[in-house]
């Protein structure tokens, strides 16, 4: 009780500590004599510092992991951060760029030692940027995908899967990246609005000479043309059906053919195929039996099967085909044509569709044993909110195989090996014997294959580990709804087949951050925040408050730098109540004084709202309604605790009686530790530092029980409290209203719901004089000015308010003055020439004019009433 609170709340000297808590073993899981409770942090990529979506993220997940420890629960929240592959190889072959070298001039060994120094400096960032946010981390249990044992596991798994025949090496059409040359999954691609081009070539049949025309948006895969497709009953076409149509590209005869999958409304109606560049021609060429030519080499440019063209650009390719095409007389148009293009996340090139033999997932049967799991209430993965439960069913009920194979360095070397002389294939979780016989598949793992093992291989899996019986399903997760498909689903299939378990009981979704105008935040747009920023200026428990109770869940949220200031201010007032509150208790106070047997009505008025506001701040946490949780915390402190029981107090910190007093000091230090409790999850650095002045026996506010209500209080005279409130409110509004000095002494009298007049105590009546300068009286004569109040109304005579005659004059010469006003404007709306003729901006200005003259003429013509009366 020696330590006070600074004269000023100042964030920069408040948010230290951290150091501390993680050195104390605040955050270390492990007390057998409490239930468990664990969440995994999604990793954040090693390839640059967090932003403001990680913010979000981690400040959700540490609010409930604060929250739960606080409820008693032995807390596991495990740290730990992901290789990504593709993300970091692009940044590593950066940064070996700038330097002179590329990979290949290392070799892959010195190369991934490069990588994995990389690593250990940006992962060092991403520590700092986690204490920076106050993360309550077990930091003993830290994980990363590529780690000893992280690798066993995905080793392990791509074993079993392939002994099981859920993981094949097959050729398909996949997304492929033609600057970092690998393949790509889904979530790697970025679809953007892109103006192109459709393009109208005349194809001649070689039988019969007559000529029809095919529209296109990418010539340079005609090279890889293996027939022209129409629909079996297009009568434009289906007389062609087994003849041929010559390529203007190349001068090759392609076969046409017949195929229902051909719109006859779309285009020409006449379609190219090429399946070794376009998936749907893929499908065609599956049914048809047809070859897959593929015209492009792994840098996307043309290969020896385009002539002339060979070594040229792809897009180069394009202009100049197009350009012979025209001169051979075959182009009928070009017609502009917007449509969405994928582009590579890490690279931002045009992904190219490609055939090419890779490793793929067996998903259908994976997806099918989820499915089946989702209708066990017990069993099932429980969405907040639950409409993204449907997002997560519809796609693994429309799921397609998956693409594991990465043409990468950096990342899980697939464990399969290939005889040099037979060819043989032997996949397994160590090398074969004979290793000088074999050579290892050159290729890694999709990324997303180890992080869905993330809630179970970080705790030990597959070895039967202490942590991972007691801590395993997880209870919750926490991420963006960007993700569902690509991580919570592949994390849902991957815990069903290897532990017959759901991996987590529930997942809260979040949206993603914008800015103030609604718009993604990006670096082309200028417009991202860089949360260190923000933590300067604003401090991180204001950040913190600011992201998670300004957004319902699932929802996107804007970044409004008002808000912000706005939270600032917020944990200003609570600083200073704080600091009221502890220069108003003896140094020596401590919680074994703490006596509530001498309860003043407004001390139990606030204890009671305290009750309420614990009681459904409490019901709001389990169900992560953290806005609503922020709602009900600024309501109650703001208002209930600051701004009316803190005065309301003083009668009781000034009264000769001491058990008077010290009931106030009670309420007061009852009050303000549950409010600093409640508020901890939310901003722990300021509740530490304001938690650590407060009577206390425990360390720290992270080691607190959560808040329950105060017992045994008598709540019948709560109604004459909140009746109190109103007649203050309306007395303060009445002086503004008649622009009173706040000194200006008034009388009043109360009357209730049946306007008889009604009794106030002398403690009650006490206070109206001290907050208000209001005098109660029983019953007062004259003319009466007349507010409503809960249940009733208050009247203070006019005489008070103003000098009648006076304000009579006044108030009659201003409801001239507006009646004046209303006749002009009513005059110039109704002369039909003004209206015709004048701007519209003018006329609609005089109508807003008349609109206020009524309102004003209403507001003067009520009080002249009440003078009158």
């Amino acid at each position: 009780m020696n330590k006070e609170l600074a004269p000023k709340y100042n964030h920069l000297d408040v948010e230290q500590g951290y150091d501390n808590w993680i050195k104390e073993g605040y955050f270390t899981a492990g007390d057998q004599s409490k239930d468990p409770f664990c969440i995994v942090i999604p990793p954040p990529n090693v390839t640059g510092k967090l932003h403001l979506g990680h913010a979000w993220d981690t400040t959700l997940q540490d609010i409930i992991a604060r929250y739960q420890r606080m409820q008693g629960m032995d807390m596991l929240w495990v740290p730990g951060m992901d290789h990504a592959g593709i993300a970091t190889q692009a940044k590593v072959d950066e940064r070996l760029k700038k330097e002179g070298v590329s990979r290949y001039d290392l070799g892959r060994e010195k190369f991934l030692e490069r990588a994995w120094d990389w690593k250990e400096e940006y992962a060092g960032h991403i520590r700092q940027q986690w204490a920076k946010m106050g993360l309550s981390l077990d930091y003993t249990r830290e994980r990363f995908t590529l780690d000893e044992g992280l690798s066993k596991a995905v080793a392990k798994v791509f074993v079993d899967y392939y002994n099981a025949g859920l993981i094949y090496q097959g050729e398909r059409i996949i997304n492929w990246d033609p600057a970092a040359k690998t393949a790509l999954s889904n979530i790697e691609v970025i679809h953007k609005e892109t103006e192109g081009a459709m393009y109208t070539f005349n194809y001649k049949v070689v039988e019969t000479g007559e000529c029809f025309q095919v529209a296109t948006t990418r010539p340079e895969t005609m090279f890889g043309d293996v027939c022209v497709v129409v629909h079996p009953e297009d009568e434009r076409f289906k007389h062609l059906i087994g003849l041929h149509a010559v390529n203007p590209a190349n001068g090759e005869a392609l076969p046409i053919i017949g195929d229902d999958y051909i719109d006859i409304a779309f285009g020409t109606g006449a379609m190219k195929c090429t399946p070794a560049h376009d998936p749907n021609d893929f499908a065609i060429a599956e049914r048809h039996h047809l070859p897959r030519i593929i015209c492009m080499n792994p840098d996307a440019t043309m290969n020896e099967r385009c002539g002339e063209f060979e070594g040229m650009d792809r897009f180069e390719c394009r202009k100049q085909l197009t350009e012979k095409i025209r001169q051979e007389g075959n182009l009928i148009e070009i017609e502009k044509h917007i449509h969405q293009v994928g582009y590579s996340e890490r690279t931002d090139v045009i992904v190219e569709p490609m055939l090419s033999k890779q490793w793929f997932v067996r998903m259908k049967p994976l997806a099918e044993d989820v499915l089946q799991h989702q209708q066990n209430a017990d069993e099932k993965i429980n969405f907040y909110p639950p409409r993204f439960e449907k997002t997560f069913t519809q796609w693994l009920e429309n799921i397609e195989d998956w693409c594991i194979s990465r043409q990468l360095w950096w990342g899980h070397r697939i464990p399969a090996w290939y005889h040099k002389e037979t060819g043989e294939i032997y996949v397994g979780i160590e090398a074969p014997q004979d290793i000088e016989n074999w050579t290892q598949d050159e290729d890694v793992l999709d990324t997303w294959f180890s992080s869905a093992l993330w809630p179970f291989s970080t705790l030990g899996w597959p070895d039967a580990t202490p942590d991972l019986d007691r801590y395993y399903p997880n209870d919750v997760l926490v991420t963006g709804y960007d993700i569902i498909f690509f991580w919570v689903a592949r994390m849902a299939f991957q815990a069903r087949y290897f532990t017959h378990s759901r991996p987590f009981k529930d997942v809260l979704i979040h949206g993603l951050i914008r800015d103030a105008q609604g718009r993604k935040m990006s670096k082309s747009l200028g417009n991202g925040v860089d949360p260190m920023d923000v933590i300067e200026k604003h401090g991180v428990d204001s950040l913190r408050f600011f992201l998670t109770t300004n957004s319902t869940p699932g929802q996107d949220m804007r970044y409004i730098e008002e808000k912000l200031e706005a939270s600032w201010n917020f944990i200003n007032k609570i600083w200073n109540a704080s600091r009221f509150v502890m220069m108003n208790m003896p140094e020596d106070f401590t919680l074994e004084q703490v006596d509530l047997s001498h309860l003043s009505i407004t001390d139990t008025w606030i204890l009671n709202r305290l009750n309420e506001t614990v009681t459904s701040v409490t019901s709001n946490m389990d169900k992560y309604e953290f806005a609503l949780v922020g709602n009900e915390l600024y309501g109650f402190i703001w208002d209930d605790f600051c701004s009316w029981y803190i005065e309301l107090s003083k009668a009781g910190l000034n009264s000769e009686d001491a058990s008077v007093k010290r009931a106030t000091q009670s309420t007061l230090i009852v009050c303000l530790r549950a409010i600093i409790r409640l508020l901890h999850p939310f901003m722990p650095f300021v509740t530490e530092e304001i938690y650590s002045v407060l009577p206390h026996t425990e360390k720290a506010c992270c080691l607190a029980a959560w808040p329950t209500p105060v017992e045994g209080l008598d709540l019948s005279h709560n109604y004459e409290v909140d009746q109190l409130i109103s007649v203050i409110k309306t007395i303060r509004q009445v002086r503004v209203d008649y622009n009173l000095k706040p000194s200006a002494p008034l009388a009043m009298t109360i009357k209730n719901a049946q306007n008889q007049p009604a009794a106030v105590d002398a403690q009650i009546a006490s206070i109206y004089e001290k907050m208000c300068k209001a005098s109660w009286k029983g019953e007062l004569d004259g003319e009466m000015l007349v507010r409503p109040i809960l249940g009733g109304s208050l009247s203070i005579p006019m005489s008070d308010v103003v000098d009648l005659e006076e304000e009579k004059a006044k108030l009659k010469k201003e409801a001239d003055h507006l009646n004046a006003e209303i006749k002009r404007a009513e005059g110039m709306l109704s002369n039909e020439r003004f209206v015709a003729k004048a701007p519209a901006v003018k006329v609609e200005a005089e109508r807003k004019k008349l609109e206020t003259y009524k309102q004003q003429l209403e507001i003067v013509e009520t009080r002249l009433q009440e003078i009158e009366k």
